[in-house]
């Protein structure tokens, strides 16, 4: 199974894109899922096809599916509750009903979240279109479940669990109720959860589809999401040039902008995979439009973002860690190594990623960063390092 995560900056046409490229990998003979977090209906606009909180057939092999974050939030409030019912007691608190329980931002990215991992888990399709929020919205919405999971093992470490047999009794004797059983036993069902959806994140057939138009602002922001999707270690699978004029318009007042499109163009094409998405002179409305766009469905995949260690210690007395940061600016970039773990930020897009486990038994020499490439130098450890007699 394929999964195709779409964003682009906001008003670039994304959910058009996520629609055409559904469609046509539909009509090419793949059953296609596409998801959409948008409340309102814009996916069902295109496809021609009201969408909502049930999976509906849009065309042969074509399912669309826009999931209702507000029952699936007010849902996992109120399970919250139940499980936590001693706490909430302890302390005095009032329970909320449902009804008034309201949708929090990012309710939405949560239940679009969801949906993909049970769409992978489903296995009914070969390929998943999903219609991501804006960019630096969808970056952040694809670092969360790592974050969630790095945050739950930091305050909820998996070997503290051993201790649990003695919470009862240091309950009695310090004469407030423990935390129960069901705090552990929720953080490991948000783990498992959680470790679901970033392994379809980070699955080798996961790639990024950009949209933006062609133009001066949409070339900042193509390269700010590629520098984005690289310190997540997603590929970048093509970029969309929507509603790309036609040529004929060169000899009327569309001319200047023609012309801006045509040198993004060409500076795109030298670099990126580039599809042209045409401009219909209207908003794209049911599937013979959406096919007009000439948007692709499946593609060659791009392959997986390696961040190899080369060692170098026999020439240079170091390991060399090589990560991919295609666009990035060397005043843009900031790291600081804490433990075992590495806080990479470049462009206003941050990580923290744990060091492999060779490194951790090295201290930090130096870095570079050349032709795209962040280098980080690592010396061995004396302390830590095997000796080579």
């Amino acid at each position: 199974m394929r999964t195709l995560l779409i964003t682009g900056p906001g008003g670039s046409g994304r959910t058009t894109v996520s629609a055409a490229t559904a469609l046509a990998a539909a009509r090419a003979g793949v059953p296609t899922l596409v998801l959409s977090s948008d409340r309102a209906d814009t996916l069902g606009t295109a496809l021609g096809v009201p969408t909502g909180a049930e999976p509906v057939e849009a065309g042969p092999r074509l399912t669309a599916w826009r999931p209702d974050a507000e029952a699936s939030f007010r849902a996992d409030v109120v399970a919250l509750q139940d499980r936590a019912a001693g706490v909430l007691d302890l302390l005095g608190a009032s329970r909320l009903d449902a009804e008034e329980i309201t949708l929090l931002p990012g309710a939405e990215e949560l239940a679009l979240l969801r949906a993909l991992r049970d769409a992978a888990l489903s296995e009914r399709y070969e390929l998943l279109v999903v219609d991501l929020p804006p960019v630096e919205r969808a970056l952040a919405l694809l670092a969360l479940p790592a974050e969630l999971r790095r945050l739950l093992r930091r305050l909820l470490p998996p070997e503290r669990q051993a201790a649990r047999a003695l919470r009862p009794v240091l309950g009695r004797l310090a004469g407030v109720p423990m935390p129960a059983e069901g705090l552990y036993e929720t953080a490991e069902r948000w783990d498992t959860e959680l470790a679901a959806v970033d392994a379809v994140v980070a699955d080798r057939g996961t790639a990024v589809r950009l949209v933006a138009e062609p133009g001066p602002a949409g070339a900042d922001a193509v390269r700010s999401a590629v520098l984005g999707a690289a310190v997540r270690g997603l590929p970048v699978e093509s970029v969309v040039a929507a509603r790309v004029l036609p040529e004929a318009a060169a000899d009327s007042w569309l001319a200047v902008p023609l012309a801006q499109q045509r040198k993004t163009l060409d500076e795109w094409a030298g670099t990126y995979t580039v599809h042209r998405a045409a401009h219909l002179g209207r908003d794209p409305r049911g599937r013979d439009d959406l096919a007009a766009l000439g948007v692709p469905g499946v593609t060659a995949p791009p392959g997986p973002v390696e961040w190899p260690v080369t060692d170098r210690i026999a020439e240079d007395g170091v390991l060399v860690w090589r990560i991919p940061l295609p666009g990035a600016r060397r005043e843009e970039l900031d790291l600081v190594r804490r433990g075992d773990e590495l806080l990479l930020a470049a462009g206003g897009h941050r990580r923290i990623v744990p060091l492999p486990s060779a490194l951790r038994r090295c201290t930090v020499a130096g870095a570079s960063l050349r032709e795209g490439e962040l280098r980080i130098r690592f010396a061995p450890d004396p302390q830590l390092w095997p000796r080579r007699d």
